[in-house]
Order: C-alpha cells, then sequence, then structure tokens
C-alpha cells in the first residue's frame, strides 16, 4: 500500500492511505541503515511511502520504503551538528513566521531560513505575526522588514493571529499548496495555526516573561488539511536554524538580489568581499542591495570559511 506521511514521532509515523484511513506505521530495519541516506529521520511528513500491512484491525504497518521526492528541506539535526535533519518533504512553499517583538526575530535567522529555501528551490514567504502589539518604534521595523526582504523578491504579510481580518491574503497564498510553517518558539506560529485551522487546537504556550524567548510546544513535525484545499506543514520551533553542506562560492547565488547582478562582477569566482569590479558591492553603494542583507551574507559566508 501506499500513502502519505502526516505526522512524524520519530520512531512512528501516522500515514493516511488512499482512502483517507489513517495508519501507525514504523519504519522497517533495512530503512534506516540505507546507505544513499543520510540524514538523522530517512522518513519525513509530507514523503509518500510503501508499506505493508502488520494489523488491520488497529491500522498498524510497517514502512518499506520511501518513493522519490520532489523536494524537501533540511537543517542542521538538532542532535548531531555534523548532520542533516529532513524538517519536510514535497512542499510547495515555505512559510516563515517571525515577530518583532516578544520575541524579537533576528534578520540573521530569517535570512538562514530564506537561503535554505533557495537552496532547494522552495519558494518561501514571511509572515510578520504579533502586529497587534506594535508600537510605534516596532512598527519601523516591519517597515524595514517590507523594504528589505520585499527588494530581495519575498512578499512580507504583516499579520495577527488574533485578528482574523489581517489572514485574508496569506490564507490565498497558501491554498491549495503544501506549506511548511517554521519559525522560533514564540512567535505565535500555533496561534496563527489554530486561527488558519478553526477545531484543529494545535498546543500554544505563551513567551517566558524573564527571557523574551518561546518555549517549545511543537515537539514532532505534523500535517493538516485546510479546509478550502491545501495542507499546512506545523513544525517545531526552533532557535537556531543551522546551515549544512553550503559551500562558500555558491553562497551568493541564494540571495536573490545578489544573484541577479553577480554576472556583472570582473571576476567569475568572485566572493563579493575585496574583489574589484564587484558588481554585488556596487549594488550595496547604489543601494539597489540591502547593506543589512549584505552584512548578513559576510557573516554567514565568514561562518562557512570557519567550518570550511
Amino acid at each position: 500500500m501506499q500513502g502519505l506521511v502526516y505526522k512524524s514521532t520519530g520512531s512512528w509515523y501516522s500515514v493516511q492511505d488512499a482512502e483517507g484511513k489513517f495508519w501507525n506505521a514504523r519504519i522497517k530495519g533495512k530503512l534506516k541503515i540505507d546507505e544513499d541516506i543520510s540524514s538523522t529521520n530517512p522518513v519525513a511528513v509530507g514523503d509518500t511511502v510503501v508499506f505493508e500491512v502488520e494489523d488491520d484491525k488497529v491500522k498498524t504497518g510497517i514502512i518499506s520504503d520511501v518513493t522519490d521526492r520532489h523536494n524537501y528541506i533540511v537543517r542542521v539535526s538538532p542532535h548531531n551538528k555534523n548532520q542533516k535533519h529532513i524538517i519536510a518533504a514535497n512542499i510547495n512553499l515555505a512559510l516563515l513566521v517571525v515577530s518583532v517583538v516578544d520575541p524579537r526575530t533576528s534578520t540573521g535567522f530569517i535570512d538562514r531560513f530564506l537561503i535554505t529555501a533557495e537552496a532547494y528551490h522552495i519558494p518561501a514567504v514571511i509572515a510578520v505575526n504579533k502586529t497587534d502589539l506594535l508600537k510605534p518604534k516596532h512598527t519601523i521595523v516591519l517597515h524595514q522588514w517590507q523594504e528589505i526582504y520585499g527588494r530581495a523578491g519575498y512578499d512580507v504579510y504583516a499579520v495577527s493571529a488574533k485578528d482574523a481580518t489581517s489572514l485574508p491574503a496569506l490564507e490565498a497564498r497558501i491554498k491549495d499548496k503544501t506549506t511548511l510553517f517554521s519559525g522560533h518558539s514564540g512567535v505565535g506560529k500555533s496561534t496563527l495555526i489554530n486561527e488558519l485551522l478553526p477545531g484543529i487546537n494545535v498546543k500554544t504556550n505563551v513567551v517566558s516573561g524573564w527571557s523574551g524567548k518561546g518555549q517549545h510546544t511543537t515537539t514532532f513535525a505534523e500535517m493538516f488539511d485546510l479546509p478550502g484545499g491545501g495542507r499546512i506543514i506545523d513544525t517545531p520551533g526552533v532557535k537556531e536554524f543551522g546551515l549544512i553542506d553550503f559551500e562558500r562560492e555558491e553562497l551568493s547565488q541564494y540571495f536573490p538580489e545578489m544573484r541577479a547582478v553577480m554576472k556583472n562582477c570582473k571576476f567569475n569566482n568572485c566572493l563579493h568581499i575585496n574583489e574589484p569590479g564587484c558588481a554585488v558591492k556596487q549594488g550595496v553603494i547604489d543601494k539597489t542591495i540591502s547593506e543589512d542583507r549584505y552584512v548578513s551574507y559576510v557573516a554567514i559566508l565568514e561562518s562557512i570559511e570557519k567550518k570550511w
């Protein structure tokens, strides 16, 4: 039988078959040690899997194979920094939920997520949540983010999970798509999903008052069907978005605004740091490329060089 993985708990998977019935399935032993799978989790939410019926009465099965993925997105494994962890597979859109306040999302985190989505050929958008909490100084930051990321080619949605009237544009964007939801703990991702999916009741939590940081509420990735068509993949809140398998020479390709002009650099192997005739640095001077994004690029490049 074939089915679609809706939930992963690390050892058991919730799989929906062609008739819409759900099965609790686990991995066949040999799949765990497949030499072609270098991730810590060979099966991910969004995968289509082949499974054998173990017990028809209680609906349990054994996963024997994973069909070819259209795409997937990874981060550094939270358990092993030298291994990759597949967040989800077969995604149409990656949505990063961020907040200006309570807690504040760093632009470095945003950029690491966006370049990972670019590297795995997944369109990405940003939802700035908790706009109901914004004071004038916070609104300035929101407008800066809209300008910076809008100029880079990303749609930025200003929303409040507590205000349904702020959501129609975002709802239209994710309709009929399989959308990955990601973000720091505490940015209101689960609250936003509860608003988009009435009756789901994804567990939520408040931001810690003494630390200003969110508490982890989602433990495992899980997929939900949207009432109007499409699916949402809810993922655990992450503190850092660790990059893996990135080469320093290719990093600028994952910044769309840099990719658009780098062909005009004097040198083909330009890293856009000290080289003369660099079109990217000229773009920063001309303000066609955000200085903040360029600073982020340099910081990420240095982190790759240090590891290299």
